[in-house]
């Protein structure tokens, strides 16, 4: 395997050899033999399915599955291709791999202050995570070995576009239609077993809204899920798809085109105030802020003042309205902290006790944030029995894989954002603040599944628009007649 460093961009076709796809075919003139239709997918077919038929499979029951299903193809293309590029730091990730599958030697331990486990559903539970985390991997290196021909980069921005549509239609969904819910079609070809497992049966009884008591004294509050299996995975979503469709409908788009794209992200206020989701919010800010210091550090003065006054002018609309009032209640309103600040403390004193292989897993704590003596009961429905590593993929890790895991996840998206520091086009800015969110978000959110493959394929998306810079780098000096260096140029922005 070869690291991202060394990345060589395809400056044309290829002759066709062993493990590689062979060249377009020469078209014909026009006025010539008419072209011959093929029933042959595209190249590129898997990354198209995933995307835009994901309603379809949130809907059958398949949002955890359906990136290891996906996932075959991928790899048997990959495998015929021979030589496969890498990102930047992927001896971390190889070593965060490698510690999921060997953490589940740790299974039948019991963690501090946890009960003991019990039953067939942490086997089961610790394969799903094997598999999803293994799919994740080659769906990166994928969309990274994919050619600019298979898959430009364009087509990427308007996939991750078209999920952020669909996660916006669907906030509008969960917040309006509640109550909707529907049992998905798979479950009535599981065995029992499987089916009536807690990890299984939510996701076949699949809900647009998860109704929580969010507000103290206020009714329960439904809060957006659709496509997604939870709200929090919709508000960790919505930052990451919506930064990449202001990149594909804003920042690169013109005339009409870039007018809807103003529309959408106006239209995505409701849902994502709605959502009650702070640190969605606290993303977003973060997003707004590290955009602003790019900006000033290149000297776009000019788009810096548009930005603040775009960010102003939305911020006092929002708080003059309905909306305004509800982030003031839900700022006031932390019911989570006291959970989440002892699921953390769980979390660390586990890793602590286990800081090579973790537990493999999730643990059940015993009693709750309250008293060891407190259990769920028709009054108190938020008590005993959380589980440590579901508040945050940090904290996921530090129980599952110790402090080894946990430090192999950061150290990888920090060595991406490292290496791509220096991309100050509109795919590198976006691509190195979805990495800062990915970062921040594991402290609050779990990342399994869509969150870590849209971050993955950011991942990808960066490496190859750094190939692309590397070439027109090379360019200009043969051009200037220079001999190749190391040292960089002025980059061209990716259009």
């Amino acid at each position: 395997m070869t690291t991202a460093a060394p990345l060589r961009p395809n400056p044309g076709p290829e002759p066709a050899r062993a493990g590689r796809q062979p060249a377009d075919p020469p078209q014909h003139a026009a006025g010539g033999e008419n072209r011959r239709w093929s029933l042959r997918l595209p190249t590129a077919w898997p990354v198209t399915a995933l995307f835009v038929l994901y309603p379809l499979w949130w809907a059958l029951g398949l949002p955890s599955f359906i990136f290891a299903i996906l996932a075959v193809p991928m790899a048997f293309q990959l495998y015929r291709r021979g030589t496969v590029r890498v990102p930047p730091g992927f001896g971390f990730w190889l070593i965060l791999l490698a510690w999921v599958v060997l953490s589940g030697l740790m299974l039948d331990i019991t963690a501090p202050n946890t009960l003991t486990p019990k039953g067939f559903g942490r086997f089961i539970g610790w394969g799903i995570r094997v598999l999803n985390y293994t799919a994740l991997t080659v769906t990166m290196l994928y969309v990274l070995n994919l050619s600019e021909r298979e898959l430009p980069r364009k087509r990427l921005l308007k996939l991750f576009g078209f999920m952020a549509v669909v996660t916006v239609v669907g906030g509008y969904v969960g917040a309006l239609f509640p109550q909707l819910k529907f049992v998905a079609p798979l479950n009535y070809l599981l065995p029992a077993v499987i089916a009536k497992e807690p990890f299984v049966y939510r996701l076949m009884h699949v809900e647009v809204a998860q109704v929580q008591e969010v507000i103290a004294g206020a009714a329960s509050s439904p809060r957006p899920a659709a496509p997604f299996e939870y709200t929090n995975t919709w508000g960790e979503n919505m930052a990451i798809l919506l930064i990449w469709f202001i990149v594909g409908w804003v920042a690169l788009a013109r005339g009409p085109r870039r007018l809807l794209g103003f529309l959408v992200v106006a239209a995505a206020v409701f849902p994502i105030v709605y959502s009650l989701n702070r640190g969605l919010w606290i993303g977003l800010v973060v997003g707004a802020v590290y955009v602003a210091v790019r900006m000033a550090l290149r000297g776009r003065i000019v788009v810096l003042v548009g930005l603040a006054l775009a960010t102003g002018l939305a911020g006092v609309a929002v708080l003059a309205s309905p909306l305004g009032n509800l982030i003031n209640e839900r700022t006031a309103n932390g019911h989570s902290d006291d959970i989440r600040t002892t699921l953390s403390n769980g979390a660390v004193e586990a890793a602590n006790h286990s800081p090579v292989l973790g537990y493999g897993g999730n643990r059940a704590l015993i009693g709750s944030n309250r008293s060891i003596a407190i259990g769920k009961s028709a009054t108190c429905k938020q008590c005993g029995n959380r589980e440590l590593g579901s508040n945050g993929q940090l904290w996921n890790l530090l129980v599952g894989q110790g402090w080894v895991g946990a430090l192999c996840y950061s150290a990888f998206f920090l060595w991406c954002l490292w290496r791509f520091r220096h991309d100050h086009t509109p795919i590198g800015i976006a691509g190195s603040l979805v990495l800062i969110l990915m970062l921040f978000f594991q402290f609050l959110y779990g990342a399994l599944n869509t969150t870590l493959a849209y971050g993955l394929i950011s991942v990808a998306l960066l490496a190859r628009n750094d190939l692309e810079l590397r070439a027109l780098r090379r360019e200009a000096r043969l051009a200037a007649g220079q001999p190749p260096t190391p040292l960089a140029l002025p980059e061209r922005r990716f259009r």
